[in-house]
């Protein structure tokens, strides 16, 4: 289930936790907006022995962005066959969903900063969520995280 502190207004960072598991969560935060164009924020995927965190993920306006992902697996409630996949542009961040029988979404993030240096790293953690109303809320509340919050940081 997606949880977030609140201002009156403003969605300051938004978590995921896993309903099997609690301790299993990924936490988007420390957005800022440097432009008109994009968005930049932080993502960190925690289970138990894994802390990883990838600074500056970057949404752009223009890109495939992953609300409509989201959206899209919210009005899905019912399942599918497979997997579906998002990814950002920079491919720092891939998210996997898959359904299970009883309503639920498995979501796999997978943070990969600088996935074509030397050297780098990945690190993945799955989330499970009920198919509808915890997939429709997730998608709302980063709605609000990534493009209804009007903050600059310059």
């Amino acid at each position: 289930m997606s949880t977030h502190e609140v201002g009156l207004t403003e969605l300051t960072e938004v978590v995921v936790r896993s309903q099997d598991n609690p301790a299993v969560r990924v936490r988007f935060c420390d957005r800022f907006r440097p432009d008109d164009d994009r968005v930049h924020y932080a993502i960190e995927a925690c289970a138990p022995g894994l802390n990883a965190r990838v600074d500056e993920v970057v949404a752009w306006i223009w890109d495939a962005d992953l609300v409509p992902f989201l959206e899209e697996l919210a009005r899905d409630f019912r399942g599918w066959d497979g997997e579906r996949v998002w990814q950002n542009n920079d491919h720092d961040l891939t998210v996997t969903a898959v359904f299970r029988a009883g309503g639920h979404v498995g979501l796999t993030w997978t943070l990969q900063p600088w996935p074509t240096a030397a050297g780098g790293w990945a690190g993945s953690v799955t989330t499970w969520l009920e198919a509808g109303e915890q997939m429709s809320i997730l998608a709302a509340d980063l709605r609000h995280f990534l493009h209804e919050n009007g903050s600059h940081r310059g």
